[in-house]
């Protein structure tokens, strides 16, 4: 992605410079707490990329970025495994509420803070004290290790609380199950917490890799819990058939694949030449200080992590409310299937926008030290048009292929093609947010290079209210089968209303957002999907017509897919459009014997 970066701005006018552009807090000392609502086993796959190596160190962005892909696709087949185990009723519901809470319990406690504030304390600690940092990080390993495990045995007392909150109309054996569930997975906070700061250490030592990689052998083994637990109980299994057993299997089975990750990485920090002595002597380590320069970055992720709650209670509330209404399970209903769905829609921001972010974070840090507004408007608007040149032909796809997709990838085991269905029409709404929900993560990075962390604590409280009004009113006014459906517009409205209220600011502050030039890339990258959304739209009619579920489901996602996606390409060179010609000519100048083309 940096290759593409510098093409395009050495293909693109220079810009007049403007200078005059302050930070309103030192950047070093505040770090990325990234998208703040992605709790899962794969982890933020910003808040640890965002701590970037410095300068020269391209291999450790490869690694990364190459972790990243391998952490998210093994993170979609895990998905696909707990579908095919648990399917898209009550008792997936269950799951679904029991697995989001130990990570989010985490991140709005101490997994933020670690993100956004102890990799660049420790970073400066390492550069200014005698022992190089040494004395603060064992403080701070002993310290989290402390507060990690007061924190788990807490929550585990705690658990049927907790699933009032994010549960609170299940009652009888549907109430069992999940707080069983929940129990099981909150042991996980301990090595969640473990994970947390062993990257954060690792994170500054400039050893990235591990932190990319750990989530693949957590994946690999809940996939194989899932596997296990379908081989011992069977497809169609209840709330009411479960046994507490084949639950058991199934939760510590993802408990010890979250153990396997912290292994992982305590294993790679011992090598690094970490070795803890235990120090509870926190006065005038500096702890208390970096928290408070954080303070609004934290109001950012606690309002972040409010929606997600409030999602998960109205989603778990239309299920339980669609199934009593029908006087039995209702398939796709409740909050498995946007949990699901939540998980495609982002993986095309996940391996995307994720490297252009990446890519960008040091180049407009040093503009911002720089004081140049020209050349961060620049970055931010060249940024978000590459990264649209792959989105938009990808958002439309979701919509194409949404039904197909979805029955394709997760009509097995005990998810039914209603099911799957179901997941494939949420997953059609979420399309749409695709763009807003990528704008709005590419201009919190331009305040977080301001070192600018209370304007975007204070645009999401607004957002965070039209986002919660939205789903209690979804759950007041719309049929509890539909409601989940809704739900993407929910999730949608915060970073809509957020994007608008940071573009508004950034607007003033950078003297323009090159609007136009990023509205007109829009336009034309929508014009050159036309002919391939066509296409796809009339292989999924006509393989509708076929026989079966699968099998027409698959080919129209191959075929739509393959063919829609060289119409696109093609489309879009004859209508010489530079956002996609940039990635044209690095593809082509990679093959062997071929030299580097110019841009269209």
């Amino acid at each position: 992605m940096p290759e593409i970066l510098d093409a395009a701005e050495r293909a693109e006018p220079p810009t007049e410079p403007e200078s005059g552009l302050t930070t309103v807090h030192d950047p070093a000392d505040v770090g990325d707490p990234g998208t703040a609502d992605r709790p899962g086993s794969e982890g933020d796959e910003i808040g640890t990329v965002a701590q970037r190596p410095p300068p020269g160190v391209a291999h450790s962005g490869a690694v990364m970025a190459i972790g990243t892909v391998f952490s998210r696709a093994t993170g979609f087949l895990r998905t696909v495994t707990i579908g095919a185990a648990l399917g898209t009723t009550l008792l997936g519901d269950a799951y679904q509420a029991a697995e989001m809470i130990p990570y989010t319990v985490y991140e709005l406690l101490l997994g933020g803070m670690l993100a956004s504030v102890f990799v660049p304390f420790l970073v400066k600690r390492r550069k200014l004290d005698q022992d190089g940092g040494d004395a603060t990080e064992q403080r701070l390993f002993t310290a989290v290790l402390l507060a990690l495990l007061v924190l788990t045995v807490a929550a585990v007392l705690a658990a049927d609380w907790l699933i009032s909150l994010y549960a609170g109309e299940y009652e009888g054996r549907q109430r069992e199950v999940t707080v069983l569930l929940t129990r099981l997975l909150l042991i996980q906070v301990f090595f969640i917490g473990v994970s947390g700061v062993s990257g954060t250490m690792l994170n500054v030592r400039h050893r990235f890799g591990a932190a990319m990689w750990a989530p693949v052998a957590n994946n690999l083994l809940t996939m194989a819990a899932a596997l296990f637990y379908l081989w011992l109980a069977g497809a169609g299994r209840t709330a009411a058939t479960v046994t507490d057993g084949q639950l058991t299997v199934l939760a510590l089975g993802s408990a010890f694949g979250t153990m396997a990750q912290s292994a992982i990485l305590g294993w790679t920090l011992w090598t690094a030449g970490f070795r803890w002595r235990p120090r509870l002597d926190l006065r005038g380590s500096g702890f208390g200080e970096a928290a408070r320069t954080a303070v609004w970055m934290m109001v950012y992720v606690a309002v972040v992590q409010a929606g997600v709650l409030v999602t998960a209670n109205v989603a778990t509330r239309a299920g339980k409310r669609a199934a009593a209404e029908a006087g039995h399970q209702v398939e796709g209903s409740g909050l498995a299937v946007y949990k699901f769905a939540l998980v495609v829609f982002q993986l095309p921001y996940a391996v995307i926008a994720v490297s252009v972010i990446t890519a960008l974070l040091p180049r407009m840090s040093s503009h911002v030290t720089d004081g140049r507004r020209d050349l961060v408007r620049a970055d931010l608007s060249r940024g978000f048009r590459l990264a649209c040149a792959l989105l938009v032909p990808l958002s439309l796809g979701m919509l194409a292929f949404g039904i197909p997709g979805a029955v394709a990838i997760f009509s097995h085991g005990s998810t039914t093609p209603d099911g799957a269905r179901r997941i494939g029409v949420i997953l059609m709404v979420f399309a749409v947010m695709v763009l807003p929900f990528t704008f709005h993560q590419l201009l919190m990075r331009v305040f977080y290079a301001l070192g600018d962390t209370r304007t975007p604590g204070l645009i999401a409280v607004p957002a965070g209210i039209a986002q919660i009004a939205t789903a209690f009113a979804l759950l007041a006014f719309v049929p509890p089968h539909q409601v989940v459906i809704g739900l993407p517009l929910s999730y949608g409205l915060f970073y809509l209303v957020a994007g608008l209220g940071a573009a508004l600011v950034l607007r003033r502050r950078l003297g323009g957002m090159d609007g136009r030039r990023i509205m007109r890339a829009l336009v034309r990258l929508h014009l050159a999907a036309l002919p391939a959304l066509a296409f796809a739209g009339a292989t999924v009619l006509a393989a509708s017509r076929l026989p079966g579920e699968q099998l027409p489901a698959l080919l129209a996602l191959l075929i739509g897919g393959i063919g829609g996606g060289l119409l696109y390409v093609l489309t879009a060179r004859l209508m010489r459009i530079a956002e996609l010609g940039y990635f044209y000519d690095l593809a082509r100048a990679r093959l062997p014997g071929r030299g580097q083309g110019g841009t269209p």
